[in-house]
């Protein structure tokens, strides 16, 4: 069962060829089998998915039936769920129950689907590995000496390893799509403020978007039809016609003009991550798409721009956390300075830690005009590139990372370097774009990633296009030999 597409479990489960209770009971034993070797997962959430497949049964019977009624779901451990506890993959958070659900949770429970249980993450999102978890790093399925990417890796683990045919996650500098193409399986961020961040603990709010895992483009169109959609409980969702984004799966390639940006191609990418883009790219080419090299002039001061106004937002939004209210708390403090001093120093992890003193920093009277607003600036520039690009392409593409998986601990000494991961992916976090990442091959028997990058609320062509090139190729259809 677990070799199946969330489209084909629906033909499936509509069939009555196996129920809802089966199938999710599969998964969670295959969420307990493999958990000691991935450690995807924080929360598993046997009894609570066995009860939501039971009641999801019940509406199969009466014909009440949406796409993914049934469908066993895996949440990123970022998403506020009723009742269950909501981590953040932080000590500061390891004893919070959720005293209310997110929208995007409560999206899938109307829609019947079933939650096996909360992903392993970095720590409040502020990671490109997945070794910032308080609970441990997640392993990469294709090899378990290697990360899986990050802040999103558990979700990307569980999807890879075959654990859940999709997962939910959260992208604020490339965290859906960089672990998407570490681990060779599917992942989109959609275009800023059309997925609710409402009980979604936040990190960066202006980056912060939420978005699908899963093996198939069409897929991730059938999740982004449950996600999506105007909320007003969250000030930053945007009130846009929600489009069904199955509707372009099966569009023509033709005439399809992609910009490659030349800014990409550059001796920081791995020369064989180059061949390998190149060669998926020439598949578009062949159905009649063209080709076309533009720049992206202010691509190279992304990194920097995103390193001070995404720690400036964590640096506030993270205050919250004291000690009063709810999470962790220091033992015996002496005074209310002290509860908050060895509350946060306790509870916070070394790289949350570390963002949140140049947040500060970046925000301070002394600093502020020659970090946060030039960064601002800078922002905007990024912003304007994208949409000049976008007056003569369709589409951009190029590599999703520069490089395949790299080894767990390699980097963890090297902030820089870890940072890097996202060099590709994170000038679209700052421009609010729609971005996925899709498997394009293999490079040592690693995955690699192609990133397809859209201009606003062009997530349906996106996934049209990503589904056309996967049904020329298999690179989607893999599936590490330890877990099929």
């Amino acid at each position: 069962m677990h070799n199946y597409t969330i489209a084909q479990l629906r033909k499936m489960l509509d069939a009555k060829e196996f129920s809802s209770v089966e199938l999710t009971q599969h998964y969670l034993n295959r969420i307990h089998q493999h958990q000691d070797t991935l450690n995807a997962f924080i929360t598993i959430c046997d009894e609570t998915a066995l009860q939501q497949a039971a009641e999801a049964d019940k509406r199969i019977q009466k014909g009440d039936i949406e796409p993914l009624t049934g469908i066993p779901l895996a949440q990123k451990d970022i998403f506020c769920t009723k009742g269950i506890k909501t981590t953040c993959a932080s000590k500061m958070l390891d004893n919070f129950i959720a005293p209310y659900e997110s929208t995007l949770t409560q999206q899938f429970l109307n829609a019947g689907a079933v939650m096996l249980g909360k992903t392993n993450m970095d720590e409040f999102a502020m990671g490109s590995s997945n070794e910032n978890s308080f609970y441990g790093p997640t392993k990469n399925p294709w090899d378990v000496t290697t990360v899986p990417g990050g802040s999103s890796g558990g979700s990307s683990a569980a999807v890879a390893a075959l654990l859940s045919p999709g997962a939910t996650a959260s992208d604020t500098g490339g965290s859906i799509r960089q672990p998407a193409g570490l681990t060779g399986i599917c992942g989109i961020k959609p275009t800023y403020g059309s997925i609710s961040r409402y009980g979604m603990i936040a990190f960066a709010s202006s980056l912060d978007q939420a978005g699908p895992m899963a093996r198939t483009a069409e897929d991730l169109a059938i999740l982004l039809n449950c996600m999506t959609g105007f909320d007003p409980k969250d000030s930053t969702s945007v009130d846009h016609p929600h489009d069904d984004y199955t509707t372009q799966l099966n569009q023509s390639l033709k005439g399809l003009r992609i910009g490659i940006p030349v800014d990409f191609f550059d001796d920081r990418l791995n020369p064989d991550m180059a061949n390998t883009i190149q060669e998926a790219i020439r598949v578009f080419e062949t159905q009649g798409a063209t080709i076309h090299d533009i720049h992206l002039p202010h691509n190279h001061a992304a990194i920097a721009a995103y390193y001070v106004i995404a720690p400036a937002e964590c640096s506030s939004n993270l205050a919250r956390f004291d000690g009063v209210r709810y999470g962790y708390r220091c033992n015996n403090p002496e005074n209310l300075l002290d509860l908050y001093r060895r509350s946060r120093s306790e509870g916070f992890g070394a790289e949350v830690k570390r963002r949140i003193m140049v947040g500060t920093y970046a925000l301070s009277s002394k600093v502020y005009d020659a970090c946060y607003l030039k960064a601002q600036k800078i922002r905007r520039l990024i912003t304007q590139d994208f949409i000049e690009a976008f007056k003569n392409v369709d589409m951009i593409m190029g590599p999703t990372s520069p490089s395949t998986a790299f080894k767990l601990g390699e980097r963890c000494q090297d902030p820089v370097q870890m940072y890097l991961s996202d060099m590709y992916t994170i000038a679209v976090n700052l421009a609010g774009l729609p971005g996925a990442s899709i498997p394009a091959g293999f490079i040592n028997n690693m995955p690699v990633g192609l990133q397809i990058i859209g201009h606003y609320f062009d997530e349906a062509r996106m996934m049209g296009i990503a589904h056309q090139f996967q049904q020329l190729t298999d690179w989607h259809l893999q599936v590490p030999s330890n877990f099929k």
